[in-house]
């Protein structure tokens, strides 16, 4: 059976960079699944004696998505190193080349639809990428990185600790509940309630997590938990709840996420009710197109109702200072990747699955974006 394209060679290069005691950078993307791809990756490698000399999330609400140009100045002072990115990169030609100049050797780990070219790289593992021959091509990021672990660690307990996050991210992005991803979710699950993460087992104690009625049940709600954490420092709440080394510093940090989830859950009904608002009149254009100065990290959610309600694509976005940034949900039969890449010589970044993605683009090009999709769209 074929392999995923360059999984082995990456866990070579991995031993390769232990033996030589270089320094190594993960990059993840700030949702679950890039969290969950990082934790996974960081105790791997511990596990195999190494050292993880920084981990970097980027703030979407300031930097966009995926590999950043202020991302990669913050993490230049620790050139040359072996940088890692992690549920993101596969659409960053520009800031690969600039990572490259930097003096980085580039792997990337995304599962995101490729664009026009693949950035350079000294590895790509993508299953969508040109050559891939593996069979199944749904995995989320994480489920990559797991198979990355498997093929690293000897133990096969260190694996198993592992599965849990794998699961709760693979749910968390909405991949496909079939072929491995069903194993990883069925054994991710069983899992859970005796982990022995102390950012598990804190979660687990809340009365939220505890009114689950199944185990799916269980895992959404600790998704919904995990989703409500924010930058710190370069780095991100929910990481630091999953890497929290005892039972009291998570549970700390569980509260936090307790109170800012129904924060959200406030701001995200009031978003929903101006979208709505703003329809009255719009019926006949065949998609949603609004923005304000709404969080970015609410509107993937707000996309997904405003989508589900209207049976509509939804394109949300918020106005930054110098850029504006956007979440995009879309019924089945659509592609919001494909419609992007129509209208790509208007954005700035764009990229993700064809029902859920995000774009960035410079205020100036906001009438020729809108113009463009409903020309798309139109047809």
């Amino acid at each position: 059976m074929p392999q995923i394209k360059n999984l082995k060679k990456v866990a070579k290069r991995i031993k390769k960079a232990l033996k030589n005691k270089e320094k190594i950078i993960l990059y993840g993307d700030s949702d679950v699944d890039g969290i969950c791809s990082t934790v996974i990756l960081k105790e791997t490698i511990e596990n195999l004696g190494g050292e993880i000399t920084a981990v970097y999330f980027p703030n979407r609400e300031e930097e966009g998505y995926g590999l950043t140009e202020s991302g990669l100045s913050f993490l230049s002072k620790f050139s040359p190193a072996l940088l890692f990115t992690l549920d993101c990169g596969i659409g960053n030609v520009k800031e690969a080349e600039l990572a490259i100049k930097q003096g980085f050797k580039l792997i990337i780990i995304d599962h995101h639809v490729v664009l026009e070219k693949l950035p350079k790289a000294e590895l790509i593992v993508d299953p969508k990428q040109k050559g891939d021959k593996y069979p199944f091509k749904e995995f989320a990021a994480t489920g990559l990185v797991f198979k990355l672990a498997q093929l690293l660690l000897k133990e096969e307990i260190l694996k198993e600790s592992l599965l849990e996050l794998c699961a709760l991210a693979t749910i968390a992005d909405r991949m496909p509940q079939v072929d491995e991803n069903e194993l990883f979710i069925e054994k991710g699950i069983q899992n859970l309630e005796t982990s022995l993460r102390p950012g598990l087992q804190a979660l687990l104690k809340t009365d939220f997590v505890k009114e689950a009625f199944s185990d799916m049940g269980l895992a959404f709600r600790i998704n919904g938990l995990l989703n409500a954490g924010r930058p710190v420092d370069h780095l991100n709440e929910t990481y630091q709840l999953l890497t929290a080394k005892s039972l009291k510093t998570a549970s700390v940090l569980v509260e936090k996420l307790l109170k800012r989830r129904e924060i959200n859950k406030r701001k995200i009904g009031d978003i929903i009710r101006q979208v709505e608002d703003r329809q009255i009149g719009k019926e006949s254009l065949p998609f949603i197109f609004e923005g304000d100065s709404w969080s970015l990290f609410l509107l993937g959610t707000v996309a997904s109702k405003t989508c589900q309600k209207y049976n509509k694509p939804a394109f949300l976005f918020r106005r930054g200072k110098e850029r504006i940034s956007g979440s995009v949900r879309l019924p089945e039969g659509f592609n919001g990747v494909e419609a992007l890449k129509s209208c790509s010589n208007f954005l700035m970044t764009y990229g993700g699955h064809p029902l859920a993605s995000g774009f960035s683009l410079k205020e100036e090009n906001l009438e020729d974006l809108k113009h463009c999709l409903k020309g798309y769209f139109s047809k």
